[in-house]
């Protein structure tokens, strides 16, 4: 029950990263915001995040890791219900952004609660993690749809409730996992990524990270629809994400290989990003609705096997070769939302899908060109 009760927390944490994107347009216009400045919600929350990541193997060997998660939770429920409670959008910006401390402690030690607790080896754990990445993005925007339609504060509430429940099965179902014999140190993550693999993965995965928040966030923007439109679009994205993350993505990796479902990953978001530019060129709506939920199966994929290729590829321990990969790929994540938005609005929404292309066509040279320090990967 213990691994199950940390899962559900976990599908409720990775709501947040999506709840806010069918009510960006509604948030912009209830502050009087702008979209650039309605994007930073998701900025400051990915910056807080990477830059967190170098701390929670500090924090979880020294308080444990049932702590460590009770501990991310509480701050979620507390800022989730501050942002709920935002009076102008630099409020709301600041209140994601402690939103994005709780959620670091909590995600980045919770693949390591499941990975100890679950029966099934470590590929079973990953994907039972990435699962509830895919659910809890998927669910994250029904959720903001419905909830967001009464009143955008209504999904920010909504979420410090769940967290509040996640919070109560953990502390009471939870077995509190034996603290590591030795204890991580500030520096361990960065040291980490000295390793050829590990930094190879991170770097390809910072790239990834910016053409997959270029979906998440920018394209709220350019569908046109109501919060249910967009709470429906992302919602089948996410399912494809789940789907693809816990169904295909582990056969395509024993069938041919981690680097080359990579490659092919990659290779099917750059192509889709590509199409989403010449379908809003073209003003095909409908087309551009199907090429944005179809991206949800490269996202899974990728989601996936970049997990596993950090946990497998350097000697470092799991825990801090997960925080040194979080922090470098979250940065992706950072500035994707502000830089996207941003091309769109002063120049063309066509510009920032052209960049994700872009984006995932540099992560695959990075693959291609460092391929001797994945070599572990091969093994697997």
């Amino acid at each position: 029950m213990s691994v199950y009760a940390t899962a559900f927390a976990a599908v409720v944490a990775f709501m947040g990263i999506g709840l806010v994107d069918p009510i960006l347009p509604s948030i912009a216009e209830g502050l009087h915001a702008s979209a650039s400045q309605v994007s930073l919600l998701f900025t400051s929350y990915f910056l807080v995040t990477a830059l967190a990541m170098l701390i929670t193997g500090f924090i979880s060997s020294r308080i444990g890791g049932k702590a460590t998660l009770l501990l991310g939770l509480a701050i979620v429920v507390v800022f989730a219900a501050l942002s709920g409670s935002s009076g102008s959008v630099a409020e709301l910006i600041g209140f994601r952004a402690g939103w994005g401390l709780g959620n670091a402690l909590f995600i980045a030690t919770a693949l390591a609660v499941i990975v100890g607790s679950a029966s099934g080896g470590m590929e079973a754990a990953i994907v039972l993690y990435e699962a509830a990445l895919g659910v809890g993005i998927a669910s994250g925007p029904l959720l903001g749809a419905v909830l967001g339609d009464w009143h955008w504060r209504a999904p920010f509430f909504g979420t410090a409730t769940l967290m509040a429940v996640g919070f109560i099965l953990i502390a009471t179902l939870l077995t509190a996992p034996a603290r590591p014999a030795t204890k991580t140190r500030l520096s361990d993550p960065l040291r980490a990524l000295a390793h050829g693999g590990l930094s190879t993965t991170a770097v390809t995965a910072l790239f990834y990270n910016f053409a997959f928040f270029t979906i998440l966030a920018f394209t709220p923007f350019v569908l046109g629809m109501s919060p249910y439109g967009i709470g429906a679009v992302f919602f089948a994205w996410g399912v494809l994400v789940a789907v693809s993350s816990v169904v295909v993505a582990p056969r395509l990796h024993h069938r041919i290989g981690a680097v080359p479902t990579l490659h092919t990953a990659l290779g099917l978001l750059l192509l889709l990003q590509a199409a989403i530019a010449v379908a809003l060129l073209a003003d095909v709506h409908p087309v551009l609705i199907v090429l944005v939920i179809a991206t949800g199966i490269p996202i899974g994929l990728n989601n996936t096997v970049f997990t596993e290729a950090a946990m497998e590829v350097s000697d470092a321990p799991r825990p801090v070769a997960s925080a040194g990969y979080n922090f470098v790929r979250w940065l992706g994540g950072a500035c994707a939302p502000f830089v996207a938005t941003k091309l769109g609005e002063d120049i063309s929404p066509v510009y920032p899908y052209a960049l994700g292309a872009a984006c995932c066509l540099v992560a695959v040279v990075i693959l291609l060109l460092r391929r001797h320090h994945l070599a572990a990967l091969r093994a697997v």
